[in-house]
């Protein structure tokens, strides 16, 4: 017999939790595994099809003129590079076109780096070779990517701007903070089969004897120069042990570092091999969160130009505010070099979404950042085979609407590199 929505919703409440199926009733737990089981098969199956035959992803090879681009040379010095032998050397295709991966751009910056140190000319080699120099006082970066309202690009911009700043030739950590790992399932992981436990953030922070050394958890990815600490469900674990904690440690107990400060300590233990540290936050206000912001040196807050959303962030920064308060209160530093406002999926075109970016900069003036992430189908497309913009060429696209959204990415992700070398002072 066939049932109606508010039927079966009424049979399950009253059922004890059981879901009405096809003129039977079964546990509600049973029916969601099931069906989590057939999805987690589907996306395999997807993954297998879409990154044969290993089912890894790799980094599509570069131009002569976007490696020339990324490294801030001509196309034609390239060529000469190329031709003298200095350096790597590029793969030759038909007619002589020559390609580059990742790795040779890198190697690419750090040879003409080292010749302009040879000749005494630092400057020119900090701007091959964007590694910081902690005799300089530059110190590491730890930029946390939040909003506790769903939708509003979080991962998306955290994603782009993690591998914008590895393109550009620093050292990125890129650190999924979010039980639902999107960010993880972007670099290709596929949570529930390729983490087997303890491999992700909440190993490191743990407050037991099972905790690991967050370099053990590092994995290397397809991206020269980025690395990933991945995420799945057991970091909500952490939401749950760290009240336990707390409260021995009331009763005299002593767990370590308290919660606000694990983050922070784990990724201090790593600090020498990184530039930057880009943290996908999860989308509520916990334990998780907090120790991320409290270990962070800046913060992104992103938001969609929605009254809705704008009301929720509301709501996000007075919680956010007064539970920093008591950590700070506590003992924990929050120093941040810059927190800036990220206005995502933005339709310029849209009146009331261009109204609201407006009350925004009047209320919070240059915290909001000069460029918006445009709303563009390249994007989400590219989502499709859980991919980013900087990884497909602009062949799969129609130039006008790559053009757009990569001049969009490039232009938040840039403003943010410039943020970043004007707290390092150069």
């Amino acid at each position: 017999m066939d049932m109606t929505a508010s039927a079966a919703v009424a049979a399950t409440a009253s059922g004890g939790g059981e879901i009405a199926s096809a003129g039977y009733r079964r546990p509600a737990d049973e029916a969601i595994a099931q069906d989590a089981r057939a999805l987690s098969e589907q996306l395999k199956a997807m993954r297998d099809r879409l990154f044969p035959p290993l089912a890894t992803k790799t980094l599509r090879s570069f131009t002569s003129g976007e490696a020339a681009r990324l490294i801030g040379v001509s196309d034609g010095y390239l060529r000469q590079l190329s031709l003298a032998g200095e350096g790597p050397q590029p793969d030759t295709g038909l007619g002589g076109r020559r390609s580059y991966s990742l790795s040779d751009i890198n190697a690419l910056r750090q040879h003409l780096a080292e010749q302009a140190l040879a000749k005494g000319n630092g400057a020119k080699a900090r701007g091959y070779l964007k590694w910081r120099d902690p005799a300089r006082g530059e110190h590491l970066q730890v930029i946390s990517v939040t909003n506790f309202k769903g939708g509003s690009g979080k991962t998306t911009s955290s994603v782009h701007l993690a591998q914008y700043l590895a393109l550009t030739g620093h050292r990125v950590l890129a650190v999924d903070l979010d039980p639902q790992a999107s960010l993880s399932a972007l670099f290709g992981y596929q949570p529930e089969l390729d983490l087997t436990g303890n491999d992700t953030l909440y190993g490191a922070i743990r407050y037991d004897a099972e905790a690991r050394p967050l370099k053990d958890i590092i994995r290397k990815t397809y991206f020269d120069g980025l690395d990933l600490v991945p995420g799945n469900l057991e970091l909500q674990e952490f939401e749950h042990t760290t009240p336990q904690a707390l409260s021995a440690r009331q009763n005299g107990a002593d767990a370590g570092p308290l919660f606000f400060a694990r983050v922070q300590t784990a990724l201090a233990s790593v600090a020498d091999d990184y530039d930057v540290v880009v943290i996908d936050c999860p989308p509520q206000l916990g334990y998780l969160t907090l120790s991320a912001l409290c270990a962070s040196t800046s913060v992104i807050v992103t938001v969609h130009p929605q009254m809705l959303d704008v009301a929720s962030m509301n709501q996000f920064l007075y919680m956010t505010s007064d539970l920093l308060s008591v950590v700070r209160e506590a003992g924990g530093e929050l120093n941040f070099d810059f927190l800036r406002y990220l206005v995502t999926r933005f339709e310029p075109n849209d009146g009331p979404q261009a109204q609201i970016v407006g009350f925004m900069r009047s209320l919070f003036g240059d915290r909001v950042l000069t460029s918006a992430m445009v709303k563009s189908t390249a994007i989400s497309d590219a989502g499709l085979t859980k991919q980013t913009l900087y990884e497909v060429g602009r062949e799969n696209f129609t130039r006008a609407t790559y053009d757009r959204a990569i001049e969009s990415l490039n232009a938040v992700n840039g403003e943010i590199e410039a943020l970043i070398h004007a707290a390092w002072r150069r």
